[in-house]
């Protein structure tokens, strides 16, 4: 069924292990020891995300192979039209399955933080801020994750300063970490009386979302706090308190904040997740940095290394520079199609990764 039989060997290596775990789940003492109940029920959670949807992929092909060979018997036009429609949304499942299975970094199924901030050029690029915004949100809609804003501050015209989003889902780290970088977008500018064209910019980061299982030390006394009222489009406050939090990690500069709670303490724990990701992430970069100094010097992720272009003027194409991937309708990307784009990042050679 897949193109690659590591894929098939892995998952029945799941299903047995899931077999395991599941016969100790039903021994009459296996809660007797909490925490080791609590890290079994965990796992066992995690392989039926493996193991149940590609049984249902198994039997769906099944269905549609029955359905084929009784239609070679008994031609049937609306029959056909069924198993066509079938075996397309069925290309599609196989295909975001398979690009699960290159994901297989450590942090990879962890919930993922996304921060956007736009480039210089003002309200254009702030719009721009806020389209990629828009376009991650409608993507994690389509894959069934979770979207809530932890920090928004808006544009004073329009468009954003900057976002800080968490999404929550199996697998949304792994899906989104390449989408780290510089984002180009050239138009028609709705903002320049004279419609000329403007290339606008806009940075992407992506940290996975620890838990509580990942050790980062924090202490209290290099963590500065800042206090002060949250704010929405025109000035318009949320409240009347100090409940937006604002934290600086001293040692590296790291910088965080949250205001979409009413509560400062709620806002300030939210605030404390988002530090520890940030360092968490600092700290798998600076490990990348130093591997990748014993390997070559690479480019900076800078303004002028974009990883990809969003081009509505004098043609429209989406074009990812890593990969070369291009795509005509740059309308269905930014409404959260990245499918292509995301699966291309994984395997830009057509290949299986080793």
């Amino acid at each position: 069924m897949f193109s690659n039989s590591e894929v098939f060997f892995d998952l029945a290596a799941k299903r047995g292990r899931l077999t395991e775990l599941e016969a100790q789940q039903g021994d009459p003492a296996f809660w007797a020891n909490s925490e080791r109940a609590r890290t079994v029920v965990q796992e066992i959670k995690q392989l039926k995300g493996w193991v149940t949807p590609y049984e249902d992929l198994v039997q769906r092909v099944g269905a549609a192979r029955e359905m084929a060979e009784l239609l070679e018997g008994e031609p049937d036009a609306e029959m056909t039209a069924e198993l066509e429609t079938e075996v397309g949304r069925l290309t599609e499942a196989v295909e975001r399955f398979e690009l699960r299975t290159m994901l297989r970094g450590p942090d990879d199924v962890r919930d993922a933080l996304l921060t956007i901030h736009p480039g210089a050029g003002g309200t254009e690029s702030q719009d721009w801020a806020e389209m990629l915004m828009r376009m991650y949100v409608r993507w994690a809609e389509r894959q069934g994750f979770g979207v809530r804003v932890l920090d928004l501050l808006e544009g004073e015209e329009a468009g954003i300063k900057s976002v800080s989003i968490e999404i929550t889902g199996e697998y949304a780290y792994g899906f989104l970490k390449a989408e780290k970088g510089v984002h180009r977008l050239v138009r028609i500018s709705p903002y320049d009386s004279q419609a000329r064209r403007h290339t606008s910019f806009a940075s992407v980061f992506v940290y996975p979302d620890i838990d509580d299982t990942i050790e980062v030390d924090i202490r209290d006394e290099d963590v500065k706090m800042d206090v002060f009222r949250a704010s929405g489009a025109g000035g318009q406050h949320v409240n009347k308190t100090s409940s937006a939090v604002r934290l600086t990690h001293i040692p590296t500069g790291l910088v965080v904040s949250c205001q979409q709670e009413r509560s400062q303490t709620k806002n300030r724990a939210t605030a404390m997740k988002m530090l520890r990701a940030a360092i968490y992430q600092r700290k798998l970069e600076e490990q990348e940095a130093a591997r990748a100094l014993v390997e070559a010097t690479k480019t900076d992720n800078s303004w002028g290394n974009q990883i990809r272009s969003y081009v509505f003027q004098p043609y429209t194409m989406c074009n990812d520079h890593r990969t070369e991937v291009k795509v005509t309708d740059i309308q269905r990307v930014l409404d959260g199609c990245l499918d292509q784009i995301i699966q291309a990042e994984r395997k830009p050679d057509g290949r299986w990764p080793v």
